[in-house]
């Protein structure tokens, strides 16, 4: 079963299932431990005032399009199905959507003070999993709004076009219409059943069909080019290896301790030179933001006296075909991979970043994770997160790239300034996230404290090592 519904701001129908999908299942389950978490929060800053009671209005109208905006998730441990979306029956707009004044003097180093415990906290499993908090104090006369949702919700790219039901494309654009609220269905206990059974029955006879036609082609293959065969399952075998390796202890000598923390920053650059310095090796933006972030890692372990030579990343590469672009939920493949950060040469550096970046998107097993996470959300949730953890806690750092808004976005007639993201941790040191936002590549730092005590160290030595790639352009 799935819920349709059209997003007025992009003209397209938007599928939402019924279901998590395994991957999204697994990403809840292993929160049993709370350093695996995986929540999302975004900073948006605005160039003026807004009104609460029309940020109501905007919130309330997005909650009746987007339907995960109002569903609770509804788990059975004793249940083979993933947990089911379901819309609360006690769903508060006023629990969701708050407001707060920045202390201090309203810096933004106040509002990522602020932005810190917020993103830091847990969600109530009881209700829907997010949360806006609309904050007023800014120096400059602005203000800002805190969102954090729950990546089971939605990846990156999801994520912007919900922001497109919340934000206008003109200054003056009319009022939407606000339809209907979603009709409210809670599933007795019997219903819950016979909803479970069929959805596994439908997966099971889908998965049958799907391991019949890979049967018949393999075969095929075997028959005309039986050492292609046998190749491309080795090849299939070493790939699942290195998938699921674990790997439990991080390589960087320094960033060794974590814990539930956080500390936020931010940095900025121009879109169109990150451009022309990925152009520099025939790469994209993407090679500029990593390369960043490699050589930033190398000058700030130069600065604690470690020759470090490598660090493991973990990287989710976007999956999204043009029929994943019509659904809701998660479409990305989570990569762990080593890279290099000893080059002296950027050049070589961007290059090297690059190739591993690729041969990590070009895994062979990759098509193997929504099947494997069905496999493991069947084992006891204990040990679905012993094996998670194993698997999260040895990465020194995390990256993604969204892209955002191309054209400036507005909120009751206020422009958006820029919109900063911070991805979760998950076990690892820094999470570092760029979101493009017309021509600016916005960075949010997600640094744990106990890894990174000294977070202006790091950031100089970040803005340093973007500097330098910028002067290749």
């Amino acid at each position: 079963m799935s819920t349709e519904r059209t997003s007025s701001s992009q003209a397209m129908s938007v599928t939402f299932e019924d279901r998590m999908s395994d991957a999204d299942a697994l990403m809840w389950n292993i929160e049993k431990d709370p350093m695996l978490r995986s929540t999302v929060t975004t900073l948006m800053v605005l160039d003026g005032q807004v009104r609460s009671d029309q940020l109501h209005h905007t919130f309330d109208r997005a909650s009746r399009i987007v339907p995960r905006l109002r569903q609770r998730v509804r788990g059975n441990p004793l249940s083979l199905a993933p947990p089911r979306w379901e819309i609360d029956p006690n769903f508060d707009l006023r629990y969701h959507l708050r407001s707060a004044r920045v202390p201090g003097s309203g810096s933004m180093a106040d509002l990522l003070a602020m932005a810190g415990p917020i993103a830091m906290q847990g969600f109530d499993r009881a209700r829907p999993l997010w949360e806006a908090t609309i904050v007023e104090g800014l120096s400059s006369n602005q203000s800002a709004i805190i969102l954090k949702f729950h990546h089971s919700i939605t990846d990156g790219v999801g994520g912007v076009e919900l922001m497109l039901e919340i934000f206008e494309l003109e200054p003056d654009a009319a009022e939407r219409m606000m339809p209907h609220a979603p009709d409210v269905h809670v599933l007795n206990q019997a219903q819950r059943f016979m909803n479970a059974f069929q959805h596994e029955s439908r997966r099971q006879f889908s998965f049958a069909r799907q391991v019949t036609s890979a049967g018949a082609g393999s075969v095929r293959d075997a028959l005309t080019d039986p050492g292609g065969s046998v190749t491309a399952s080795s090849e299939l075998l070493a790939s699942a290896t290195r998938i699921l390796r674990p790997e439990s202890t991080p390589l960087s000598a320094i960033m060794t301790r974590r814990t539930l923390s956080n500390s936020l920053d931010v940095l900025s650059m121009p879109l169109d030179l990150a451009k022309k310095v990925g152009n520099h090796i025939g790469g994209t933006i993407n090679d500029t933001f990593l390369s960043g972030i490699a050589r930033g890692m190398s000058l700030y372990h130069q600065h604690h006296g470690a020759e470090q030579g490598s660090l493991r990343m973990g990287m989710p590469i976007n999956i999204r075909g043009a029929a994943s672009m019509k659904t809701s939920g998660n479409s990305f493949v989570p990569a762990r991979f080593e890279i290099q950060i000893d080059f002296e040469d950027l050049t070589e550096l961007m290059t090297h970043i690059r190739e591993r970046a690729i041969a990590a998107r070009d895994e062979p097993a990759n098509q193997l994770v929504e099947p494997l996470s069905g496999i493991l959300n069947k084992l006891p949730t204990t040990v679905v997160t012993q094996v998670f953890g194993s698997m999260m806690k040895g990465l020194d750092f995390q990256a993604s790239n969204v892209p955002g808004s191309p054209v400036p976005l507005y909120l009751q007639g206020v422009p958006v300034q820029s919109v900063y993201p911070f991805g979760p941790l998950a076990g690892a040191a820094v999470n570092i996230t760029l979101l493009s936002y017309q021509n600016e590549l916005n960075i949010g730092v997600n640094l744990d404290p106990a890894a990174v005590p000294d977070g202006d160290v790091f950031m100089e030595c970040l803005r340093t090592a973007y500097n330098e790639l910028l002067d290749l352009a």
